[in-house]
């Protein structure tokens, strides 16, 4: 942060009331029985909770959470229960070894309702450093913590604290509606952060994630406006766009990528969409460095609230809306499970059916969703293209959503089509040592 812009931030702290405190001493904020909530990922701030792991004192502490981005011992701790609307790597493990970690079902909209209805007596978001004013950016995250920071900053008797990291991006939000930042004087208490912030390598593109990419990059048109997730097939797709002629795309996405960096370097971006247009729209970002560095005070990104970024009508508006989200299964019925494997929690339900169905709101758009045609379990392969889903499973999305499915065997293109077609389509891009199987399946049923 600049001395400038230093000195004007510790005059506003003093004019505020806004106090400065070690991360242990903010760590002593939070009482042995207590309520306390987070935002999502890269909203989290790392230090705050490490200092809360080193304490042996918790008797009853409520944790809203959702996908952790590092192992934090807090959530080991007997007397902590962590309750979260995302499970990646961290929350899976910490199920595994018998911890108190419960699943809230809710997609990424709700949980804006799921924190109210907490009202955490505090709440605790990673921030940028403050600009001359002493307001602090968001940074990465926006998604659904932003009203619900703002209500808890404003309440005499809950608490608002900010964990100010230089590694953190100031990135920008829509003003006056949403500015995407935290006034000084809505902030409790300040600490500072020197850990590293969170990033996601590119992941490596397997040969069935190429060909899973190919056959998506043919329903991206020039002018298409693109929502794209984590994992190899979307940042392939990115990429065969950048390389490719055409262009003239939009972004309007949960997340924001490496990948859409890329994008936007290629200069294939243009942002003429319909909403939002002269920007690319996210709630929350998550890749390299590189990325945070590219995202630092750049116009051509900006970070809204999640209850826009996901809203299927808005989604909608987007011109040649093109969805491309992951599943780990589908039925011949065409109903997708991506979030559960055999009724136990894997990830969440994310923006997954809000995408699925707002893409095909708009005009000229379609939603896909992409799987590899099988799966090893044990030493055994199975197929992801299931006959029927098994006894217990999960829907995320259902059948009546869907429109293109994509495997690396091809393109089942749903809209429009009968029971009896969808079920023929989705057999053609099952595995070929399945298809057999899925046909008699298919066939001894009423």
């Amino acid at each position: 942060m600049p001395d400038a812009d230093a000195e004007a931030a510790a005059s506003q702290s003093e004019a505020t009331g806004m106090k400065a405190l070690s991360i242990e001493e903010a760590a002593g904020v939070v009482r042995p029985s207590d309520t306390l909530a987070l935002p999502l990922g890269p909203g989290q701030p790392a230090a705050f909770l490490h200092a809360l792991g080193r304490r042996d004192d918790w008797e009853r502490l409520q944790v809203f959470a959702a996908l952790l981005l590092d192992l934090y011992p807090l959530f080991a701790h007997s007397g902590v229960e962590l309750r979260s609307g995302f499970y990646g790597i961290v929350e899976r493990a910490l199920v595994a070894a018998g911890h108190a970690v419960q699943f809230v079902p809710s997609d990424f909209r709700g949980f804006a309702a799921i924190v109210e209805t907490l009202s955490p007596r505090v709440m605790v978001t990673a921030v940028a450093p403050p600009d001359a004013d002493g307001n602090f950016s968001l940074s990465l995250h926006a998604g659904a913590t932003v009203g619900a920071l703002e209500q808890c900053g404003r309440d005499p008797e809950r608490v608002l604290i900010v964990e100010v990291n230089e590694q953190l991006p100031r990135t920008l939000g829509l003003p006056p509606h949403h500015p995407h930042m935290l006034r000084a004087e809505d902030v409790d208490f300040v600490i500072e952060s020197d850990r590293d912030a969170p990033t996601l390598a590119d992941a490596a593109a397997s040969d069935v994630d190429r060909a899973i990419a190919e056959y998506v990059a043919r329903f991206v048109p020039d002018g298409a406006t693109l929502q794209t997730g984590i994992g190899a097939v979307p940042s392939r797709v990115a990429q065969l766009l950048a390389e490719r002629d055409g262009g003239d795309y939009g972004i309007h996405s949960e997340m924001f990528t490496t990948g859409l960096m890329h994008l936007h370097e290629a200069g294939k971006v243009s942002n003429r969409k319909g909403i939002y247009d002269g920007f690319s729209a996210s709630t929350f970002a998550l890749g390299t460095r590189e990325l945070h560095d590219w995202l630092d005070e750049n116009e051509q990104v900006r970070f809204l609230p999640v209850h826009r970024i996901n809203d299927p009508a808005l989604i909608g508006r987007n011109r040649h809306m093109i969805s491309i989200n992951g599943a780990l299964s589908v039925d011949l019925a065409s109903q997708v499970v991506a979030d559960t494997i055999e009724g136990r929690q894997f990830s969440g339900i994310g923006g997954h059916e809000d995408f699925v169905g707002g893409a095909s709101f708009a005009t000229g758009g379609h939603s896909i969703v992409c799987l590899p045609s099988t799966a090893t379990v044990g030493d055994r392969t199975i197929s992801r293209i299931q006959g029927m889903l098994p006894l217990g499973s999960i829907v995320t999305t259902p059948r009546h959503q869907l429109d293109i499915v994509i495997s690396e065997f091809g393109i089942a293109e749903l809209r429009g089509r009968s029971v009896d077609e969808r079920a023929d389509a989705l057999i053609e891009i099952a595995h070929p040592d399945f298809r057999d199987a899925l046909r008699r399946e298919r066939a001894s049923r009423p």
